[in-house]
């Protein structure tokens, strides 16, 4: 009898409690799942691990084309800096790709009797950059090729007497560079490095003189390569705003 009632307290308890059963394990199944999440998903937000941060939206790059090179800067500046130019349209380089990269050159020899003969050359140099999730925004990457292409100048072989300083008035930031070589004559080079937002311009002009002219003017030759830097970065602006303008329908045969 005593044994009877035992058992049957035992049974009483569980009927009356199942919500204590469950947790204290009145059941034969209560040893299962200990310290567990009954099976639900974990919340990720719970779980205390940081959730992946959706990626920094670029900017566009502001200019999607470049000026043709070889008439980025006025036929009269070309006439003041080159003068007796073998070709005042220039010489366009063969890689000219005006969505990323282009280039053009002038070169030519002022003879002045037996006066001596001077020697100017100019080149000028666009690189346009984008940007991509992988190097970053298109204008820190001209920023990046701006440096570079004023540590090149700097490191120019042979270069003597050299001097770089800002060059204000010239786009976003600009650069002079300026030194002289020794070589059969002297040899005095200038270059302007500039940037306009994603768009990087480098400017060479070099002078030189033959059979006893007299040296170049190199105050003169930076005045000169900064007023044809000028132009040339006022020519990227220029060329962009006439790309976005809507070409006019042609004509009907």
């Amino acid at each position: 009898m005593h044994r009877s009632a035992s058992r049957l307290t035992r049974v009483l308890a569980c009927a009356a409690v199942p919500v204590i059963l469950t947790v204290a394990g009145c059941s034969s199944d209560s040893g299962k799942d200990s310290g567990s999440n009954g099976g639900k998903k974990t919340d990720s937000s719970a779980s205390g691990k940081p959730s992946a941060k959706p990626s920094a939206t670029l900017e566009k790059a502001t200019y999607g084309t470049l000026p043709d090179p070889c008439k980025a800067v006025q036929t009269p500046t070309i006439d003041t800096l080159v003068p007796e130019a073998k070709d005042k349209n220039g010489t366009a380089s063969k890689s000219n790709d005006l969505a990323s990269r282009a280039s053009c050159s002038w070169n030519g020899l002022d003879e002045d009797g037996l006066k001596g003969s001077q020697y100017r050359w100019l080149a000028i140099y666009f690189s346009r950059h984008d940007s991509q999730a992988s190097l970053g925004s298109a204008n820190k990457r001209a920023e990046e090729q701006y440096t570079k292409q004023i540590e090149a100048a700097k490191a120019t072989e042979g270069a003597q007497n050299l001097k770089a300083e800002e060059a204000g008035g010239i786009g976003d930031q600009a650069t002079s560079v300026v030194y002289s070589v020794k070589k059969d004559v002297d040899s005095f080079n200038t270059t302007i490095v500039a940037r306009t937002q994603n768009v990087v311009v480098t400017l060479d002009y070099n002078g030189a003189a033959y059979e006893g002219a007299g040296a170049p003017d190199q105050a003169k030759l930076l005045q000169d390569a900064i007023a044809a830097a000028k132009e040339a970065v006022a020519s990227v602006d220029a060329a962009n705003k006439q790309a976005e303008q809507p070409q006019s329908p042609q004509p009907q045969q």
